[in-house]
Formats: structure tokens, C-alpha cells, sequence
């Protein structure tokens, strides 16, 4: 059962705080105070303390502090995410780690990164890189984004396709545990099979099991050359069939990003290229490898596109102009955001071949719940942003409608209500749409036998009851 009532952050326990882990890790000022009531979601929730720490000593300090006098902890980092899993629903302490930013070792010998939390993705990214290593993990917002929060909540990317999610790259993990006690998980090897795999239990977590205090992450070795191609199709259903095609004839790229026709009005002006036709749908494809085969490759996958129906192919190559391309990807949702008075992004994921079906079937939702409805995302693993958008905030409960019978059809057609943003409070609501009852049960039970007072990040993953 979730915990229904903490104690206040008073004046006498404020004190307390500042006295166990240090004056200066209060955030008092109201300018850097606002920062924290807020995601990259639509939710807001202001804190009623904020502390940001450098040492796992203060978190555990803090833990303990939570338990004893019975208030709640929100751990935050990066604060880029899209489904309110660091926000502090149930007011209390919020515990930014982005003070724990070091990279601790890039260990080129046994293809290993020792990092804390707070550290940057793009940062660990190109740390790697200097090595002549590869950390393929790669969210939108890996310029913003911490290492930490990635696999609080198993972050995603255009990589996933070839490379995977950040679960994939976790070996093991240094966590303090909700009563403040510290433990290792996992490994530092490729293979490791003692026990129940608690490093991945808490990798999706969300920050309600325990808080990653250090990361032991697997590097491969960095592809050598990396080359793409634009794809342009008369409609998103011509597109998907590419997709397919592409992937069952052999060929398994490291990025398949497509755009519908609506996101393509949005940011068309910042591609290389003019986009023909009013209802074009877009796929960014890129192959990773040796230099001379992933060019034939990339012109072999040219050549299936042309075949199912491509109307337009823009070569890739070179770096400034991909950087180019994938920049126009990137603002797909800042300017679906500023676009509309009503925005909520859902990460839905469906089979490959219901991509096309999902698409399809939109604007027969637009139309009944009066809504515009912008779809993008990893065509190579299913996983599309649905942006739902109104011209007002007049009707909450008809867009709140509209998204569960979303997510129905979705679920319909076999998929996933999240496919990388995660649960949080956002989407906990939903959860028994997907999850058994049962299921629900035991994933409460594992949440109870790690935290019995409630005190770490409540408010999160399960509907209320």
C-alpha cells in the first residue's frame, strides 16, 4: 500500500538535513528552485526542500534521515524526462545527483566505463570515443540527459534498432537501497549468472527501488565509418513496407527514424532538401561499419527503397550534413510543442507491421475527439511518439478519453503504453490497461520488500488504491 501521509519539511527538519549532509547542499534560491517543479512533461509539482549532493555518504545520510522521520525522497539528475518519474508528487526532498558527474575510468583494456550518475550521456559519448570505444545508448536528449536517469528508466534512441537500450549496457550497479544500506550488482565481465539479476531490476526502476550512486557500463569497440540516406514516400504506409523490407532482406541498420507528413510541415524548412508531395513520409536510415562495405550497403538499401516506391533519395555522407538531418529530427517535438496550446507525448510500440495500421488509423481519432495527432519515431523497433495536441486546454477529459482509446489500440494490436519514456506519474494511471492484476500485485510486493516505509520516489509506476 502506497504511503498517504509524510511529515512536513519543517524548519527544525531542514536543519536537520543541512546538519547530516552539509550547508551548502541546500538549493534555497527561488530562481534555481523553479527548475525542479517540472519534467519535460505536462505535470508540475514544486518540492518542498531541494538538495543537491557529491557523494553516495550524503544520499545514504539522507535515506536514513526519510526513514527516521518519515519523508519522502524524489531522486533527480537530468530532469528530461516525459513522464513526471522526478517530480515530487508527494512533496518532501528532492535529491539531485547531477553534482555526481565524474567519470571515473574508461577501461580500454577490458572495454569497461566506471561512471557516476550525474555524468552527461553525450559526455560519456565522447569520452568513449577519444578511447577509440563506443557507448551506443543514444535518447534525444543525450546533451541534457544523465547516465544515471538513462538507466532509472532504461532510456532508449534511434540506436536501439542495432545496439539496444541502456539495459544492455549496464554490467553492474552501486545503489543505496531505501533504508540507506549500500550494495554492489552485477558484474564487471561479459557473462554473469550468480543469483537473481538484480542489476536489471533496478535498471527501469524508476528511482522507486534504490538510487544509482555508480555505473559499470559495457564499451564496444567505435564502428569506424558511419554513412545514410533520406528516404522520401508517397505515404507513411509505402514507407513502413521499406522498412520491412530493408530488415528481412538481411540488412540491419543503425538508425530507421521515420516522419509523418505533419512533422515533416513542421521542420521540412530545416532539411537539405525540399520534400515533394503534401503527404510525405520520411525515413532516415544510417549503417555503421567498415567504410567500403557499409557504402554498399547503404546503396543496397537505397535500391530496395526505390523498389517498394521511394520518390526522392538524399545521399548522407557526410558528417555536417547527417548532423544536419538529424538535427531536423531532433526538433520534431519542440516545435509540435510550440505548435499547440495542449501537447502530451506518448511512446507507444507495436509490432513492426502495425506501424503502418497505427498510422492509419489516426485520423479517425482526430476527428471524433477534435484532436491533431503528429506521429515519429524508431520504425526499426516499433516504438512511435504519438504527440496529441489541441488548439485549447478547454476539454482535459476528452483529450483524457482520446489517449486511453490510444492506448487501447495499441494494445490491441499487441503493442506496448510505453516503449522507452517509462511509467512515472504521467502514465500510472494506465498501467492496469497492460499489467494483470496479479502482476501488479507481486511488482507492489517487490516494491514493499525494498522500501516498507514508502519513502522513496512514492507516487510513481502503480495507479493509486
Amino acid at each position: 500500500m502506497e504511503q498517504t501521509s509524510f511529515t512536513p519539511i519543517t524548519t527544525d527538519l531542514r536543519r536537520r538535513i543541512n546538519r547530516a549532509l552539509g550547508d551548502d547542499c541546500e538549493i534555497a534560491d527561488p530562481q534555481a528552485l523553479a527548475d525542479y517543479d517540472h519534467d519535460a512533461s505536462e505535470l508540475r509539482h514544486a518540492p518542498e526542500m531541494v538538495v543537491r549532493v557529491h557523494n553516495r555518504e550524503q544520499v545514504q545520510e539522507l535515506l536514513r534521515l526519510a526513514n527516521q522521520y518519515n519523508f519522502p525522497v524524489t531522486p533527480r539528475s537530468g530532469g528530461t524526462g516525459l513522464a513526471g518519474g522526478c517530480l515530487s508528487t508527494c512533496g518532501g526532498v528532492v535529491l539531485d545527483l547531477s553534482g555526481m558527474n565524474r567519470i571515473l575510468a574508461i577501461d580500454t583494456r577490458n572495454l569497461v566505463a566506471e561512471v557516476q550518475p550525474g555524468v552527461i550521456t553525450q559526455q560519456l559519448r565522447e569520452a568513449a570515443r577519444e578511447a577509440g570505444l563506443f557507448y551506443p545508448p543514444d535518447p534525444a536528449s543525450l546533451d541534457e540527459s544523465t547516465v544515471g536517469g538513462n538507466a532509472a528508466t532504461n532510456a532508449g534512441g534511434p540506436a536501439c534498432v542495432k545496439y539496444g537500450t541502456t539495459k544492455d549496457y549496464v554490467l553492474g550497479l552501486e545503489v543505496v537501497l531505501p533504508n540507506g544500506e549500500c550494495i554492489r550488482t552485477g558484474v564487471k565481465t561479459r557473462k554473469g549468472v550468480v543469483g537473481y539479476d538484480m542489476t536489471h531490476l533496478i535498471v527501469g526502476s524508476e528511482g522507486t527501488l534504490g538510487i544509482i550512486t555508480a555505473l559499470t557500463l559495457k564499451l564496444i569497440p567505435h564502428p569506424p565509418a558511419v554513412t545514410g540516406v533520406v528516404a522520401v514516400f508517397k505515404d507513411l504506409e509505402t514507407a513502413m513496407d521499406a522498412v520491412a523490407q530493408v530488415m528481412t532482406r538481411g540488412h540491419l541498420p543503425s538508425a530507421i527514424e521515420f516522419l509523418d507528413y505533419k512533422c515533416l510541415a513542421l521542420v521540412g524548412d530545416r532539411l537539405p532538401f525540399n520534400v515533394p508531395g503534401g503527404t510525405s513520409s520520411l525515413l532516415i536510415i544510417e549503417t555503421d561499419g567498415v567504410a567500403g562495405n557499409i557504402t554498399d550497403e547503404i546503396d543496397a538499401i537505397g535500391r530496395i527503397c526505390r523498389e517498394v516506391g521511394a520518390v526522392h533519395l538524399h545521399p548522407a555522407t557526410a558528417p555536417d550534413e547527417r548532423e544536419r538531418i538529424w538535427e531536423a529530427r531532433r526538433q520534431v517535438s519542440l516545435r509540435i510543442h510550440d505548435h499547440a496550446a495542449l501537447y502530451v507525448s506518448e511512446d507507444v510500440a507495436v509490432p513492426l507491421g502495425c506501424i503502418a495500421e497505427l498510422v492509419a488509423r489516426l485520423p479517425e481519432y482526430e476527428q471524433k475527439y477534435h484532436l491533431e495527432i503528429f506521429a515519429f519515431g524508431h520504425a526499426g523497433d516499433g516504438n512511435i511518439h504519438l504527440n496529441i495536441t489541441a488548439a485549447d486546454r478547454d476539454h482535459p477529459e476528452r483529450v483524457e478519453e482520446a489517449i486511453r482509446a490510444l492506448l487501447q489500440l495499441v494494445l490491441d494490436m499487441g503493442g506496448t503504453i510505453s516503449g522507452e519514456h517509462g511509467i512515472g506519474a504521467a502514465k500510472k494511471r494506465f498501467l492496469p490497461m497492460e499489467l494483470p492484476a496479479e502482476s501488479i500485485r507481486l511488482q507492489r510486493g517487490i516494491k514493499m520488500l525494498f522500501d516498507p516505509n514508502q519513502v522513496l520516489n512514492p507516487g510513481k509506476l502503480f495507479p493509486n488504491t
